[in-house]
């Protein structure tokens, strides 16, 4: 990984703190997020993200929903803003955008009735120990870290989903979303019931799988 990009997916960025405030317009609701360097896509909302935001699933009854590798959290606050009786964790291991996520929470979601968690560790690690399962796990993953990393994470979604939960994600077409495509459907056909590309626009891709 290159040190540009490298500090992202670490638990203690190695670059000077300057925080930034960033607004942007999703699903009709106007959001305002505190980022900081050291946080994946700090100066601007990066597209993948806000295309995904506005086609992913949500659930319309009361669940438990998760934004995977978090960042500063505007997944997370959507999914908790729109299913506001679900209840939503947000997770990554990088300390700054930990924080960042919990003063956007405490910001954009004033009124909100569920429970908003932040938990610190890695993909799952910080669900080892707990006894939780997912209607809807959401995720815009960090492939500069490798295809390979996140296949291998593929193959450990099952285990947090609940039977016909969602796991959702975007993948750039540049960074491979038609290798990933296909090799979901060659390898793991048998650990999803359905593995579809929902959404495509402006080069990104939007999957959509779902559990037996």
């Amino acid at each position: 990984m290159d040190k540009k990009t490298q500090h992202y997916s670490t638990q203690f960025p190695d670059v000077r703190v300057k925080v930034y405030s960033v607004s942007e317009s999703l699903k009709r609701h106007l959001y305002l997020f505190k980022t900081v360097t050291g946080v994946f896509s700090f100066k601007q909302l990066d597209l993948g993200t806000k295309v995904f935001i506005e086609h992913m699933k949500i659930p319309e009854k009361q669940g438990v929903l998760l934004d995977l590798g978090c960042g500063y959290g505007a997944i997370g606050i959507v999914l908790a803003h729109l299913a506001s009786q679900s209840t939503v964790y947000l997770t990554d291991i990088n300390k700054r955008a930990l924080w960042c996520a919990r003063e956007n929470i405490k910001y954009n979601l004033t009124e909100r009735s569920g429970k908003v968690i932040v938990l610190p560790g890695s993909y799952f690690e910080p669900f080892k120990n707990k006894n939780v399962k997912f209607d809807g796990i959401y995720m815009n993953p960090p492939l500069r870290n490798g295809r390979r990393e996140f296949l291998t994470l593929c193959e450990d979604i099952p285990r947090y989903l609940k039977s016909k939960g969602l796991f959702q994600f975007v993948i750039k077409k540049k960074m491979g979303a038609e290798y990933v495509h296909n090799y979901l459907n060659k390898h793991h056909s048998e650990l999803f019931e359905i593995i579809e590309v929902i959404f495509k626009r402006s080069g990104y891709w939007i999957f959509c799988l779902m559990s037996f």
